[in-house]
């Protein structure tokens, strides 16, 4: 998966036109691998059908 990662890290920062330099990659590496687990734990929450979703309120 690291393979895949920086492959993904490089793809959006040439997008972005970022330079992200060699000491900055392992700790770029590590919050992008904390986001996508949370995200994991997000996804695969379990939520019945009837779910609504939160009303949207607006001061």
């Amino acid at each position: 998966m690291a393979d895949h990662l920086d492959d993904h890290i490089n793809t959006v920062a040439a997008a972005m036109a970022l330079k992200i330099e060699d000491a900055w990659r392992p700790s770029v590496r590590a919050n992008l691998e904390a986001s996508l687990r949370l995200a994991r734990l997000v996804d695969e929450f379990p939520l019945p059908d009837e779910s609504e979703p939160a009303s949207i309120f607006s001061a």
